[in-house]
C-alpha cells in the first residue's frame, strides 16, 4: 500500500511540475517577446552560433576567469541533466524498491558515472556555498560580489542541489544494504560505505525515492511561480542568451555601440528620415527594450562578478551593473501581465497600484518612483568590466546607453556640465570648444614638416595619422602626438595629418547618448576621410580608434585603424627604430579600457616596454582584462564626479602599490586622469615630486632618440 500511495503522489508532483513549468515558460516568452525588434544577425549564422554556445556552456571558458569557481560551477551544471537517469529510476524505486533501469542497470561504467558525477557535484555545491557564506554581505558588507543579490534563491538553490545528491546516495546505500547492487566497490565506494551503516529496509528506500522526486518536480514548480529566480532558470535561459548574443564569433559586445534601429530593427536610424513618435529614440520604458534585453534581464544569475569588477562600484557610487540589470528585470515582469492584456495609464477603471506600477517612470529618483536612479545611470564609465565578466554574455553597456539615449534625446535630462560638451562638439567639433586652426599648434615644435591634408593625401602616404582632440588641444597629450610623430619620422614611415579638417569623431556624444552629435560628426569625418582616399589610420586615442575602426564602418568608413602603440611596436620589432638609451626606472603600466578591453590589445604597449632596456615593470593587482578604468569613459571626462571616491584616485592609489618612478599608459584621457590624481597625492605628500604619467611612445621616444641619426640615415637610404 505504502508503495501505491508514493507513486501515486510522485507522479502527481511530476504531471504538476512539467504542467507548471511549461506555463512559466510560457509566460516567461510571452514577456521576452514584448520586447522591440532586435537588430539584424542576432539569429545566424546557425552553427557558428552553436558552436560558439556549445564552447562556453560546455567548455565553462567565460566561467573559468575564476577558475576554482568554475571548475565547481561545472560539475553542478553537468550533474543537472547527467543525473536525469537517477530521476527516472526514482520514479520506478517508489512503486518497486528493486525496480532497475533496462540495460544499462548493472554496468559498472553507469555505476561508476553517477558516483562520480553525483560526488563531485556535491563537493562542488558545498565548496560554492561555502564560498556564498564566506565572501558573502553580512561579513564584507558593499565589497562582497553578492551585495545586492536575492540571497534566499541562492539558499534555496544550493539545499535543493545538496539534498537531491545526497539522497542519490542514500538510495544507492539502501540497495547496497539490501543485496540489491550490482556494482563493485572500487567503482561506487561511497554508496557502499553508506551501505555499511544503513539497514536493508525497502520502504525506507521508497520513501527516500519520494523525498527526492518530490523536492526536484517542486523546484520547477518554485521556478513557474518566480520567473525573476535568475539563479534557477539561467540554467535554461543561458544557452539562449550566450547564442543571441551581438557576435556570433564569441567576443563579448565591447567595441563598437550599439546604433540605434529604426522601428523595424532591420536597418540603422537615419536622423534626416527619424521620427520620435515612430521610431525608437532609445528606451523610456521597459517595453521599449529589445526581446534581447528582456533576455539579458531574465538570465541574470546574480552572481555578482560585473558589479566586483566595476569601477563606479567600487568608489562609492549606486551602480551596481547587477542591481541594474536586476531592477529592470523585476519591473519588467511585474509590468508585462498588464501589457499583454493591452492594459495602459488610460485604461478606465484600473487598481491605483496598477496605475503606480504602470507610470513609473524608467529613469527617475526615489521621489519620482524611478526604476533606475539618474545617479546610477550617469556613474557608468563604458569601461565594459561587466560585460567582459559576465558569464552569460549579458549585454549592460548597449542598455545603459539605451537609457541614455532617451534621457538626453527626449526628456534632454543629463548632467548640467554636459550641455558645454555638446555645444563644443556642435560649434566648434571638439569638447575643448578651440578654434580648428589650433589643432595644427603642436606641430610648432617639431624639427621637421608634418603634411597635411588639403584635398587628398600626398602621393607615397602610407598612414594617416588621426591626432584626435586631446592628442591636438590637450597640453599633456600634445606631447605624445609630438612623440609619436617624431617616432614615425625616425621610421621612415610616410604619413599626414587632416589638421584643421579633423573633427571629434563623436565618441563622447554617442557614450553620452546624443546619438544625433555623433552622427552629424561622424559623417562629417567620413566624407572628408573618403574624399582625401584614406585607407590607413594610425590613431593615438584608444576612444578614436575604437570609434574610426569599429563604428565608422556603420556610416560607410571602412578603414585600417591600428593604435599608434600597434604601429610603434611593429616598427621596433622590424628593427626600423631601436631603442638604445636604458631608462632606469620601475615602471606600471596601465591599460586603457577602450584599448584593452574593448579592443583586445594587450601586449603591444608592453612589448614596446620590454625593448626599452633598463625598464624594470611591476604589473598593477587589477590589469589586462580585469583592468580598473581611469574613469574618463562614458564622457565622464567631461562631467563632475560627486558621488564617492574618485575613480582615477582609487586607481592612482592601486599604482602606488607598485612603487613606481612612472606611471605609463597609451590614451590622452588616461593620461590626464592619472595625471591629475597624481598631482593631488603630490600636494598631499603621498607621492613623490619625480613620479609622472607618460605615453609609451614618449618612453619609446627617449630610448631611441640615442640612436635617431643612424636610423634616419637607414630611412632615408631605403
Amino acid at each position: 500500500m505504502l508503495y501505491i500511495v508514493l507513486g501515486i503522489i510522485t507522479t502527481l508532483f511530476a504531471v504538476v511540475g512539467v504542467a507548471m513549468w511549461a506555463f512559466g515558460i510560457r509566460r516567461m516568452v510571452q514577456t521576452i517577446r514584448l520586447g522591440q525588434p532586435a537588430e539584424s544577425g542576432r539569429t545566424g549564422p546557425f552553427g557558428r552560433r552553436l558552436t560558439t554556445t556549445l564552447i562556453e556552456v560546455l567548455g565553462h571558458n567565460r566561467m573559468l576567469k575564476r577558475p576554482w569557481v568554475g571548475v565547481a560551477h561545472w560539475f553542478v551544471m553537468v550533474s543537472f541533466p547527467l543525473l536525469v537517469f537517477t530521476v527516472a529510476e526514482a520514479h520506478g524505486e517508489v512503486w518497486d524498491p528493486h525496480f532497475h533501469l533496462p540495460i544499462i542497470h548493472d554496468w559498472t561504467v553507469y555505476g561508476l558515472f553517477i558516483e562520480l558525477i553525483a560526488g563531485l557535484g556535491l563537493i562542488a555545491i558545498l565548496g560554492l556555498a561555502a564560498y556564498r557564506q564566506i565572501k558573502g554581505p553580512r561579513r564584507l558588507g558593499r565589497d562582497s560580489r553578492f551585495a545586492n543579490s536575492v540571497h534566499w534563491t541562492a539558499y534555496y538553490v544550493e539545499a535543493y542541489i545538496v539534498a537531491l545528491l545526497v539522497a542519490i546516495f542514500v538510495i544507492r546505500g539502501f540497495k547496497v544494504a539490501m543485496g540489491d547492487f550490482p556494482f563493485p566497490v572500487w567503482a561506487t565506494p561511497i554508496s557502499h560505505a553508506l551501505g555499511e551503516v544503513l539497514p536493508p529496509s525497502e520502504p525506507a528506500l521508497a520513501l527516500v525515492a519520494a523525498f527526492k522526486l518530490i523536492i526536484s518536480w517542486m523546484f520547477f514548480m518554485v521556478l513557474a511561480v518566480v520567473l525573476t529566480m535568475g539563479i534557477g532558470w539561467h540554467r535554461f535561459t543561458a544557452p539562449f542568451n550566450i547564442y543571441f548574443k551581438r557576435d556570433p564569433e564569441g567576443a563579448p559586445a565591447l567595441g563598437a555601440a550599439k546604433p540605434m534601429m529604426d522601428a523595424t530593427g532591420k536597418k540603422p536610424l537615419d536622423f534626416e528620415e527619424a521620427d520620435p513618435d515612430e521610431d525608437p529614440f532609445g528606451v523610456g520604458k521597459v517595453e521599449d527594450f529589445t526581446w534581447k534585453g528582456l533576455l539579458d534581464f531574465t538570465t541574470c544569475t546574480e552572481c555578482g562578478r560585473c558589479q566586483s569588477q566595476c569601477p563606479a562600484w567600487n568608489t562609492g557610487k549606486p551602480l551596481s551593473p547587477k542591481k541594474l540589470v536586476t531592477d529592470l528585470r523585476d519591473h519588467a515582469y511585474a509590468k508585462a501581465p498588464y501589457l499583454m492584456q493591452g492594459v495602459t495609464e488610460e485604461t478606465p477603471d484600473i487598481h491605483d497600484d496598477v496605475l503606480s506600477l504602470l507610470g513609473k517612470p524608467l529613469v527617475g529618483t526615489e521621489e519620482e518612483g524611478g526604476i533606475i536612479h539618474p545617479d546610477v545611470l550617469w556613474s557608468c564609465t563604458n569601461c565594459g568590466a561587466c560585460v567582459e565578466q559576465c558569464p552569460v554574455d549579458i549585454e549592460h553597456i548597449d542598455h545603459i546607453m539605451d537609457m541614455r539615449r532617451y534621457q538626453v534625446m527626449i526628456e534632454s535630462s543629463f548632467p548640467s556640465e554636459a550641455n558645454t560638451l555638446l555645444k563644443n562638439l556642435e560649434n566648434k567639433g571638439n569638447p575643448w570648444g578651440m578654434a580648428e586652426d589650433r589643432r595644427m599648434d603642436w606641430m610648432a615644435e617639431l624639427d621637421f614638416d608634418v603634411p597635411v591634408v588639403e584635398d587628398t593625401l600626398p602621393e607615397g602616404t602610407e598612414y594617416l595619422f588621426w591626432v584626435g582632440c586631446a592628442g591636438a588641444l590637450e597640453d599633456r597629450a600634445k606631447k605624445t602626438t609630438k612623440a609619436i610623430a617624431e617616432l614615425l619620422h625616425m621610421a621612415g614611415v610616410k604619413f599626414a595629418v587632416l589638421g584643421g579638417m579633423e573633427a571629434c569623431t563623436g565618441d563622447p556624444a554617442r557614450r553620452l547618448g546624443m546619438e544625433y552629435v555623433f552622427q552629424m560628426l561622424a559623417q562629417q569625418n567620413v566624407e572628408t576621410l573618403n574624399e582625401a582616399g584614406v585607407t590607413k589610420i594610425v590613431a593615438s586615442c584608444p576612444h578614436c580608434f575604437n570609434t574610426l575602426g569599429n563604428e565608422y564602418p556603420q556610416l560607410g568608413g571602412e578603414y585600417d585603424v591600428v593604435h599608434h602603440s600597434q604601429l610603434l611596436a611593429k616598427l621596433v620589432e622590424e628593427g626600423r627604430l631601436t631603442p638604445v638609451q636604458p631608462i632606469e626606472e620601475n615602471i606600471t603600466y596601465h591599460d586603457p579600457c577602450f584599448l584593452g578591453r574593448h579592443n583586445k590589445v594587450y601586449t603591444p604597449p608592453r612589448e614596446i616596454m620590454a625593448q626599452v632596456p633598463g625598464i624594470t615593470t611591476k604589473e598593477m593587482h587589477r590589469h589586462k582584462e580585469r583592468g580598473f578604468c581611469c574613469g574618463a569613459g562614458g564622457a565622464r571626462m567631461w562631467m563632475e564626479e560627486r558621488i564617492g571616491k574618485r575613480i582615477n584616485t582609487e586607481r592612482v592609489d592601486e599604482a602606488l602599490t607598485t612603487d613606481p618612478d612612472t606611471v605609463s599608459t597609451a590614451c590622452p584621457f588616461c593620461q590626464v586622469m592619472l595625471g591629475d590624481a597624481i598631482n593631488e597625492k603630490k600636494s598631499q605628500g603621498e607621492a613623490k615630486e619625480s613620479l609622472e604619467v607618460v605615453d609609451v611612445s614618449q618612453l619609446l621616444l627617449r630610448s631611441v632618440k640615442a640612436d635617431a641619426a643612424p636610423a634616419q640615415e637607414q630611412a632615408e637610404k631605403a
